[in-house]
């Protein structure tokens, strides 16, 4: 017999097939081929050792080029039609569902929403839906859709190992890509060695730089399980358990951890370093020596949001922060990621980004921000945001809404057909993604809760929002 999740999911398919034959190349791509294009990126990286891009040919390499993806089949939205209207009327019907499901206690007594049309961008409810309020990691999908704006999706987070003209000292610069893991920088040890061998090299003092970022490295919320010391070197995010989302327990100094390591790596393959690295910028006329890759921005974003990856999230906006010529901080990407928000033309009156992962609770955001951004991700105009889409959890059975909206619960007639990115702080509860609806439309919604009970109270209130635009 069928599990009943099962049941639902394919009586929700059969019910919406025509929709998602026509619509699932723009919602789910870019597409390649009938793959999602950073599925296959993905694969393709994990084939390879370690996931990283190595050549002998060293740093003259290029970095790998993108695969072209299909077309969007969606009507284009102008900046003015995705803005939602406020002050417009909600259709009664919609209202009656959503307004007493929104008064529901566990909620708290602030709350905030938005649901709007994507095709059309007209507004279909909302309620405060422009006040800013505390996003939690809702956010992300601002960070997310601000480094895809200034980066585009197939931009590459290089780490590098440089030297100067005699080859005695060599520098290992980070670039802050977070997700570089111990394969990675074992090939990238290797890459190094053989570069060194090749000029007759086998012994070297090893600094490392952290330059590329600026400001404080401590998230303000102090030593925490849920990120590490925001630095532009680091490995596995400073994770110490071997866990690869989720808290854990972090390295007071992954830049440093990550140095010793790489020397280490460096004496097995019969460089010796001597003592141990120091902390150094690299000298203005460095020489290349070997170089790896992070997987692509749309990849990193997927990663982010499905997993609600803070320390993911802080390098997306220190990046949009570096290509938007500013200090790679705290308050730096910050100015970044409004600016960069802005371009797109969404409701910023109020936001504020005050870190990139939405762990600092003077972030603000307002509903009418979020379902405005969703829109934008599905504009066939801008391809280069879908990974906002794809990224997002789906209830019942991915990321951060894996153990939401399944059989019994509150809203699991959501569960397969609610995407959403999570949001959750001591007493803030927040829920903003899309859905598509029996009779083939594309809705962006965005619920903020503030002073609630407590989770357990307001997640399933949360769901019941969202599964009640399902039917």
């Amino acid at each position: 017999m069928l599990e009943p999740k099962l049941v639902q999911l394919t009586a929700g398919s059969a019910v919406l097939g025509l929709v998602l034959a026509a619509g699932a190349v723009t919602l789910t791509g870019p597409w390649d081929s009938g793959q999602r294009t950073a599925e296959r990126v993905r694969a393709g990286a994990q084939a390879r050792t370690g996931g990283a891009d190595h050549d002998a040919a060293g740093p003259e390499r290029p970095a790998p080029a993108p695969a072209p993806s299909a077309p969007g089949v969606l009507t284009a939205l102008t900046a003015t039609e995705a803005a939602p209207e406020p002050a417009a009327p909600p259709p009664a019907p919609l209202a009656a569902t959503l307004g007493p499901l929104l008064a529901d206690p566990g909620l708290g007594p602030l709350r905030t929403a938005s649901v709007i049309d994507v095709t059309t961008g007209k507004q279909l409810y909302g309620s405060g839906a422009g006040t800013a309020m505390t996003p939690a990691s809702t956010i992300k999908i601002a960070t997310s859709a601000a480094a895809l704006t200034a980066l585009g999706p197939d931009h590459r987070i290089p780490t590098t190992t440089v030297t100067g003209p005699d080859a005695r000292r060599v520098t290992l610069v980070g670039g802050g890509d977070p997700t570089l893991d111990r394969a990675r920088l074992g090939a990238l040890a290797a890459d190094t060695a053989r570069a060194l061998r090749s000029r007759g090299v086998t012994t070297v003092t090893l600094a490392y730089d952290t330059s590329r970022y600026t400001g404080p490295e401590r998230h303000p919320i102090g030593v925490n399980g849920n990120i590490a010391p925001v630095t532009a070197l680091m490995t596995d995010e400073g994770r110490l358990d071997g866990s690869a989302s989720g808290p854990a327990p972090r390295s007071a100094d992954p830049a440093g951890d990550t140095a010793r390591a790489f020397a280490a790596l460096l004496t097995r393959h019969g460089v010796t370093t001597g003592k141990a690295p120091a902390r150094a910028r690299a000298p203005q006329k460095a020489v290349p020596l070997a170089k790896t890759w992070s997987v692509p921005l749309s990849a990193l974003v997927e990663r982010a949001l499905t997993h609600s990856d803070n320390d993911l999230a802080e390098a997306l906006a220190r990046q949009t922060a570096i290509a938007s010529g500013h200090p790679a901080s705290f308050d730096g990407a910050g100015r970044a990621v409004a600016e960069r928000l802005r371009e797109l033309g969404v409701p910023l009156a109020g936001a504020r980004f005050a870190d990139g992962s939405g762990l600092d609770r003077r972030d603000r955001a307002s509903a009418a921000l979020l379902t405005a951004l969703l829109a934008r991700a599905a504009d066939p105009a801008r391809p280069q945001l879908r990974p906002v889409l794809t990224g997002l959890p789906v209830g019942g059975f991915s990321g951060t809404l894996a153990d939401r909206y399944t059989d019994g619960s509150p809203g699991a007639v959501g569960a397969g057909l609610v995407r959403a990115k999570t949001g959750t702080l001591t007493g803030v509860n927040t829920l903003a993604g899309t859905v598509v609806t029996a009779d083939g439309r594309l809705l962006a919604f965005a619920f903020l809760a503030g002073r609630t009970p407590s989770a357990a109270a307001a997640q399933p209130a949360l769901d019941r929002l969202a599964s009640a635009l399902v039917p």
